[in-house]
């Protein structure tokens, strides 16, 4: 082969090895997406596992058929919460961010994963497209003290009407102003701290209790 058709075939190659590698670096998506929209975001440092394990703890998962990631980023959360997920629950993403929802399609491969491109104020409407009524939990590290004008009242009402009775709202935040916007709307409201994270968060989990069947 000439020299020139191999230096020719060589650039592509290479080409096609970094945009590999630079699809594949979970960090430098991260980093992409907190650049793009920093208000959506809400922190430039995944979260620790300390505060993963700990944010998680609550959930009944042998009952947990529907669990709902708001803001999944590039899968922090959502591969420990796969770990934890039984066989036959589903997973449903919520991201703003086309890229994070396309970066979990190709780099998490299983079938209980659903990745979808919307907002969480929707999520009423996700579920019920893909066949379900209620979720049993959901989790988001969305930033509620910088979303727009409504939009944390939307996501804290929609949330609590999706979430069965018995489930849960699990929420990490940097600040504590989303208690605002999802007090009023849930039975049961437990609050916690953790410092094991760069910067340390605020933590709640909301519960619809039992009775509050319909």
């Amino acid at each position: 082969m000439p020299a020139s058709t191999a230096r020719t075939l060589k650039g592509p190659r290479r080409l096609a090895r970094r945009d590999a590698r630079r699809t594949s670096n979970p960090r430098l998506h991260f980093l992409r997406g907190f650049l793009k929209n920093p208000v959506m975001v809400g922190s430039i440092i995944p979260s620790s596992r300390k505060l993963i394990d700990r944010m998680l703890e609550p959930v009944d998962w042998a009952n947990t058929r529907v669990f709902v990631e708001y803001g999944p980023g590039v899968g922090t959360f959502t591969r420990p919460i796969l770990e934890r997920l039984g066989p036959d629950a589903t997973l449903i993403t919520i991201d703003t961010n086309p890229e994070f929802t396309d970066y979990l399609r190709r780099d998490i491969d299983d079938p209980r994963l659903v990745p979808v491109t919307g907002s969480a104020a929707d999520v009423e409407k996700i579920l019920a497209d893909r066949g379900f009524a209620h979720a049993d939990y959901v989790l988001s590290g969305l930033p509620f003290s910088t979303l727009p004008p409504g939009v944390g009242d939307a996501i804290g009402a929609a949330t609590s009407r999706v979430i069965r009775p018995g489930g849960a709202f699990l929420v990490y935040q940097f600040s504590p102003k989303v208690r605002e916007f999802i007090a009023p709307v849930f039975e049961r409201l437990e609050r916690g701290f953790e410092w094991f994270n760069v910067p340390p968060a605020t933590l709640f989990w909301a519960y619809r209790e039992p009775q509050a069947a319909e």
